[in-house]
């Protein structure tokens, strides 16, 4: 067993014997989930959006445990949350290893949050959405240390019409070991890669007195430290990453680096930094709530405002719940837009031409850092192509630039009967580097229920089939087989009347 996990185990159990002084109740949670189907690679939906236990491959299976607890002390407002899981699995990135392990110290809104937990993005539907430009709860989640307001928090003297929420966090990659593993000996890959994550969001209105209300953000991440291998793609062309208070500091603002990086993270931002503005405006009555969203994502500072004209790398949706129409409770619209990248020329300035073109961004890709993944799957958009699909195995995000039509529906006819269904188009570009011959067109879909048997309290029992069809990840179709299951247990002593 490597370090890596050992710590994990070690963490883990800390956690439980920590936890179990706080909880009164504790939750035992078990999932197995099995793929299977015929083609080229496991359908699109079966892959995307799983907090990475998904496979690229077909015919994968696994098996999952898990242990949480949760305690609310009222006379203190204080929120204890812990939970531990880990997953044994076939064909996916790893056979056995921790998906979650996490300690979450709540007071008021305030909330520390210490460890390996899934998070998914601030405004878009993750049961319905392709997922928020930057986190979209796509790769396995990475273990931090992360201070956040995690709902609105309504600042005193505004009468609730002006809320705030927002997180800081640093932590670490933990997938160098399977990095060097899986791709080729030629391919970037990085070791001890550090973590970055901070964003903050504002909220006009207040629903109690008035149903429409206004978000805005900015979310932003950085990778730095850590030893880069192959860097820009250029085999033995290796660096090593400083790792001093500043380069948190660095990382924090985010700034150009001193003497100690690289010529590129000298000019522009040290590490592998990207970003996304974020909004939404909400029309919330007793019936129904209509929702706009909309997402604009920058690398580095190109296009973090309007340096080379109007925003076209976009995310735009509408979401609709009916809450009082049990056959249709949301309906997703979505339309995402990558393929401009602030456009397609990039000039440094020099003596003959001394302006400057950061244009040509190379979206979730960057020349020293292998890119925005985690165990080869996007942290971001999963509408780019993951890595883990090189046939060359080379760490790469080749296709990037990309524009999606997408429909999501949910709902649930009866308490015991719940479905979902998914349908995304694709038209794909490559990059602008390694630029497809023809535009590859590609037609995902998905059609899943949800069984909650009444004999079984706490179960349930999920079955779905997808398909691709198109010439970017070929043709392919199969099933998907998921049962849940949850007991609960008291370990508090009932008190003697």
């Amino acid at each position: 067993m490597n370090s890596n996990r050992t710590k994990y185990l070690a963490i883990t159990l800390l956690f439980l014997i920590s936890a179990n002084c706080f909880a009164q109740t504790i939750f035992t949670r078990y999932e197995a989930g099995s793929t299977f189907g015929s083609g080229s690679h496991t359908p699109f939906w079966h892959m995307a959006n799983r907090q990475g236990l998904s496979s690229h491959t077909n015919n994968a299976l696994y098996a999952r445990v898990g242990v949480e607890g949760h305690n609310i002390f009222s006379t203190t407002d204080i929120i204890l949350e812990w939970r531990a899981d880990a997953v044994a699995a076939h064909n996916l990135t790893s056979t056995l290893f921790v998906q979650q392990a996490y300690f979450d110290f709540q007071w008021k809104k305030f909330r520390i949050s210490l460890g390996q937990k899934e998070r998914w993005g601030e405004l878009t539907n993750h049961s319905l959405s392709t997922g928020s430009l930057i986190e979209s709860g796509n790769a396995r989640p990475i273990p931090q240390i992360r201070i956040e307001l995690p709902d609105y928090w309504n600042i005193p003297g505004t009468k609730g019409w002006l809320g705030i929420k927002g997180h800081l966090a640093y932590g670490c990659h933990t997938d160098g070991d399977w990095q060097e593993s899986f791709f080729s000996e030629i391919s970037p890959r990085v070791e001890k890669a550090l973590y970055h994550s901070k964003a903050g969001f504002m909220k006009f209105g207040n629903e109690k007195k008035f149903p429409l209300t206004a978000e805005m953000g900015l979310h932003m991440v950085t990778q730095f430290g850590g030893i880069c291998y192959n860097t820009n793609r250029k085999p033995g062309s290796n660096f090593i990453n400083p790792v001093r208070p500043k380069d948190f500091f660095y990382a924090l603002i985010p700034l150009g680096g001193d003497a100690s990086y690289d010529a590129g993270d000298q000019a522009n931002v040290a590490g592998n930094m990207l970003g996304s503005w974020q909004g939404a405006i909400t029309w919330n009555s007793k019936e129904w709530k209509l929702r706009t969203y909309y997402e604009h994502t920058f690398e580095d500072h190109s296009q973090l405002f309007w340096e080379y004209g109007l925003w076209t790398e976009q995310l735009v949706g509408i979401e609709l719940e009916l809450k009082e129409f049990c056959w249709i409770k949301n309906i997703v619209l979505e339309y995402f837009n990558l393929k401009n990248q602030s456009g397609p020329i990039y000039h440094d300035k020099n003596s003959t031409f001394p302006d400057q073109i950061s244009c040509k961004d190379n979206n979730y890709n960057h020349g020293k850092y292998p890119g925005w993944f985690n165990y080869g799957q996007m942290i971001g958009t999963p509408l780019c192509t993951s890595p883990i699909y090189n046939k060359d195995r080379i760490q790469y995000c080749y296709n990037n630039r990309v524009e999606a039509f997408h429909f999501g529906i949910e709902g649930a006819p009866t308490y015991w009967l719940g479905y979902r269904a998914l349908y995304t188009r694709t038209n794909n570009w490559g990059t602008y580097q390694v630029p497809f011959k023809d535009i590859k067109v590609n037609r995902s879909c998905l059609v899943e229920l949800t069984y909650k048997p009444q004999f079984m309290k706490d179960w349930s029992v999920i079955a779905s089939f997808a398909l691709d069809s198109g010439n970017l990840y070929g043709n392919n179709y199969g099933g998907m087989l998921t049962i849940k299951g949850c007991n609960v247990f008291n370990t508090c002593k009932k008190e003697k009347k």
